[in-house]
């Protein structure tokens, strides 16, 4: 799990939970079944090897990075959401009484400090209680941290000396542009092969810092130019430890928020894979599905299945089923079969239900 770690750097988390936390995904599609309870003690227990920010997005992100992240809690560099940062300005006050309650009696969700107040959506798209949108900011600028999620999935506040571990606090802050160096660095690592927006989008950082960070990285040695058909006009890059074997022997499920599909267009240059995720489109307008898992399969994304965790029938229920174009469907099917059945065990769910929707539910059923 921590070459994994060492790797992509970071899992991103998300609230819908069809399947399984979107987080706990990347590890199974890397390395298989594994036990859970290793991550969740990797990022709520000490001593802890991932803690939660924000980096692609709220994400457990690899704990060796938190002294680069610093710099996103300062004046000037700081993308906080402009409603939280106006809140919490406006209120210095209620801050002064978050901070204290934290320290006094954290670990804490917002739910236990919330007090009655009208609440409108006209400013704030979620609704949150002047409190959570307070304690958001606190988090953001890293006065206070996550110590885990609750069984609602909601963040549980601490302070970070009560979080994170002493040598990490300890280490010095590195400059802003230092940092960004480092993000990038990583994310090159765990992209192998990227353009400069890729590079960005992997830790969200800005375009002029890290436009001097990929140059310095490439006067270092350490990131190599390259040609990529298909992406003649952007700038290339390839991290020169990137291992280059003859042939990939891969069969993966990745879940919509996996770090190898962040950046849609890569997806779509480097595989010649369309994909997007259609939670949010009206399901009349969907085309493949609510929660759709792409199926890499050797070196090609071959198939996509719209996947439901049926805890109650203790069924993996396949919606939808359908293979890319030119693809070998028997093969695809028997493979795709092999790796569900797999994926339904490990989140201890007994059968697989595959209902009649999509062009490769038939071959898959029979598989």
């Amino acid at each position: 799990m921590q070459a994994v770690i060492n790797r992509v750097a970071q899992f991103q988390i998300d609230s819908i939970n069809v399947v399984t936390r979107a987080h706990f995904m990347p590890i199974f599609s890397r390395l298989g079944p594994y036990d859970v309870r290793l991550l969740e003690r990797a990022a709520h227990q000490p001593p802890r090897r991932l803690f939660e920010y924000w980096g692609h997005a709220a994400s457990l992100i690899d704990v060796n990075l938190q002294p680069e992240l610093r710099f996103r809690s300062q004046s000037g560099f700081r993308d906080v959401w402009g409603a939280v940062e106006r809140i919490a300005r406006q209120n210095p006050s209620l801050v002064d009484i978050v901070r204290d309650e934290v320290a006094a009696r954290g670990p804490i969700s917002s739910r236990d400090l919330e007090y009655e107040e009208e609440r409108t959506r006209d400013n704030w798209g979620w609704n949150w209680s002047s409190v959570k949108t307070v304690m958001e900011w606190l988090f953001y600028v890293g006065e206070i941290t996550s110590a885990r999620r609750n069984s609602q999935f909601e963040r549980v506040y601490d302070l970070p000396e009560r979080v994170l571990p002493p040598d990490v606090l300890q280490r010095p802050t590195p400059s802003p542009e230092e940092s960004v160096r480092e993000l990038v660095r990583r994310a090159a690592q765990a992209l192998g092969v990227a353009s400069e927006f890729c590079l960005r989008d992997y830790f969200r950082t800005r375009s002029t810092m890290t436009r001097v960070a990929i140059a310095d990285l490439v006067e270092a040695g350490e990131l190599i130019p390259v040609s990529i058909p298909g992406w003649d006009r952007k700038p290339t890059y390839l991290w020169h430890e990137a291992r280059r074997p003859r042939r990939v022997e891969a069969r993966a499920l990745l879940s919509p928020f996996d770090s190898m599909i962040f950046e849609r267009n890569r997806l779509e240059q480097l595989f010649d894979f369309y994909y997007r995720i259609e939670i949010y489109v009206p399901g009349p307008k969907r085309i493949h599905g609510y929660y759709v898992y792409p199926f890499l399969l050797g070196e090609e994304f071959v198939a996509r299945v719209d996947l439901k965790a049926d805890r109650s029938r203790s069924v993996l229920l396949v919606n939808a089923a359908w293979i890319e174009p030119e693809q070998d469907r028997d093969h695809v099917a028997t493979q795709l079969r092999a790796e569900l059945e797999v994926m339904a065990e490990w989140l201890g769910l007994s059968d697989v239900q595959i209902l009649p929707r999509g062009d490769l539910a038939l071959a898959l059923a029979a598989a």
